[in-house]
């Protein structure tokens, strides 16, 4: 289907229940299994970016308290990845506050990706603006998925950054898919965007030829220091409206529940997984803002008699 605004605005303007109702039929014919992949996102380069993301902590022309890091080396972050997989995650994500890629850094990253690879992990990285050959380079060293939010819609994002424009993200993503990797590429709720730019951002997403095959929904976390810092919170019902929106339009994709899970109830949280959130961040940090601990996140999907994607392969074996 070929989506546009008013269509997606139709949509949220089903009542709840008949949104829900269709979201979940929807994820049951694309995911019988109903399972929860869990992803565990690691911080491998702190602040420095000279990027004006509003929301970002860290962006160096903010004062948030981050400070700049030198990259990771290879046995620390081979513990980290090793204490993910135990605890259940499947995919371990690599994040480096970075504009782009340099070549210097390249070396590197691929040593760590091969390690998670060593792992029989899923690896995913997201290291801002890649060239052609910087993208080959990651998939030969075995990269399964690369992470570039769109964050919000084209009409909207002018308002939160300034120092990368649209297309320069929309082509690194092409830049991705040539080179054969999976495209994780989502976007942030609470910036400050209407109903209207929440739809553009789901339009550009559900019109991308193939789609994302994992789509992050974030809820702002507002960090002191910040422009937004001072951001009300999105309304929860329009937030799983989103939710429950994505899984309509991107039928296959994992819709993945990412920042903002510390601020939402139990109870919100399992009406996003009813609406189609089949993914979560696992793990007691997000780059560098909090996240629920994996103690509560195995007891709430206990609760709900929810498997991980790791107890459902598991199983089929």
């Amino acid at each position: 289907m070929n989506w546009n605004i008013e269509k997606v605005l139709s949509l949220y303007e089903l009542p709840f229940n008949h949104l829900m109702y269709q979201a979940q039929t929807v994820h049951r014919d694309n995911f019988p299994d109903a399972s929860m992949q869990l992803s565990t996102l690691l911080n491998i380069k702190d602040g420095g970016c000279p990027e004006d993301c509003s929301y970002c902590p860290q962006a160096a022309r903010y004062h948030t308290g981050v400070k700049a890091k030198k990259l990771m080396d290879v046995e620390q972050v081979r513990q980290h990845a090793v204490a993910a997989k135990e605890a259940g995650a499947t995919r371990f994500c690599m994040g480096a506050a970075w504009r782009e890629l340099k070549d210097r850094d390249l070396p590197g990253i691929v040593n760590l990706i091969k390690e998670v690879k060593n792992l029989e992990m899923e690896a995913c990285v997201t290291l801002g603006m890649l060239t052609d050959e910087q993208a080959v380079a990651l998939k030969e060293a075995g990269l399964d998925f690369y992470n570039h939010n769109l964050d919000t819609s084209p009409e909207f994002y002018e308002e939160i950054i300034t120092t990368r424009t649209y297309d320069d993200r929309l082509q690194t993503l092409d830049r991705v898919r040539d080179a054969g990797i999976k495209v994780c590429c989502g976007g942030i709720l609470g910036l400050g965007e209407t109903r209207e730019d929440r739809a553009g951002l789901l339009v550009t997403l559900a019109n991308m030829q193939p789609q994302p095959e994992s789509v992050p929904i974030n809820n702002l976390v507002p960090i002191p220091g910040t422009p937004l810092a001072n951001n009300p919170p999105i309304d929860s019902f329009e937030f799983i409206r989103t939710i429950a929106i994505a899984r309509i339009m991107l039928p296959k994709s994992r819709v993945r529940l990412s920042a903002g899970r510390t601020a939402m109830t139990d109870e919100m949280q399992a009406l996003c997984f009813m609406a189609g959130a089949n993914s979560i961040f696992y793990g007691e940090k997000l780059l560098i803002t909090s996240n629920p601990d994996i103690q509560n996140d195995q007891q709430l999907l206990k609760r709900l008699g929810i498997r991980t994607e790791q107890h459902a392969m598991a199983c089929a074996e």
